[in-house]
């Protein structure tokens, strides 16, 4: 069994000296890996290299989840990876361990969470548009066809839906949709 521990600080002016005590501390005998990376996008290295040297067994180490993932799309992907190893994940400050049935529970008590606002803000958002729409202040994305061009090129100039898609430099689905319009 080996324990990793993984520091990652977003900026190149930040360090890593409060997770790196933190987690050699808890961890003696960890083999430690540190990254400056934002965590915005899975292109991490050293953390996609951890999690593919993971073997049944080996547990991760990190000093806070912020550290491994900013949203829950990608904290249960890297848990699901650690999982399928067979490997544990430990989060030192909130105290939560895969590797035990309470600390599963827990991580994904928070993924219930974590769901449950994004829908909510996705309901107050979809709330704002509806009102600003009976307002008449909500558009909606501006159209960049004209109709009357399309129009002009089927019916006067008698080009085909393709060859009218190709002049004005849009898809051939849009012709369509505004010949059908009428």
């Amino acid at each position: 069994m080996t324990t990793f521990l993984y520091a990652r600080v977003s900026t190149a002016d930040q360090n890593t000296a409060a997770q790196v005590d933190a987690l050699t501390q808890a961890h003696p005998n960890g083999v430690l890996r540190e990254e400056k990376a934002s965590a915005t996008n899975m292109e991490r290295p050293v953390l996609l290299l951890l999690l593919d040297m993971l073997h049944k067994g080996d547990e991760l180490v990190v000093w806070k989840l912020d550290r491994l993932a900013r949203n829950m799309a990608d904290l249960l992907a890297i848990v699901e990876q650690i999982r399928e190893k067979g490997a544990s994940l430990k989060i030192l400050d909130q105290n939560i361990d895969t590797g035990t049935a309470t600390g599963r529970a827990f991580l994904q008590m928070l993924g219930v969470f974590a769901e449950f606002e994004t829908n909510l803000r996705k309901e107050r958002q979809m709330a704002g548009i509806a009102k600003a729409k009976a307002e008449g202040r909500y558009k909606g994305r501006p159209t960049t066809i004209d109709p009357e061009e399309v129009r002009h090129c089927i019916e006067v100039e008698k080009l085909s839906f393709r060859a009218t898609a190709k002049k004005l430099g849009i898809a051939v689905s849009s012709v369509q949709r505004l010949a059908k319009a009428g």
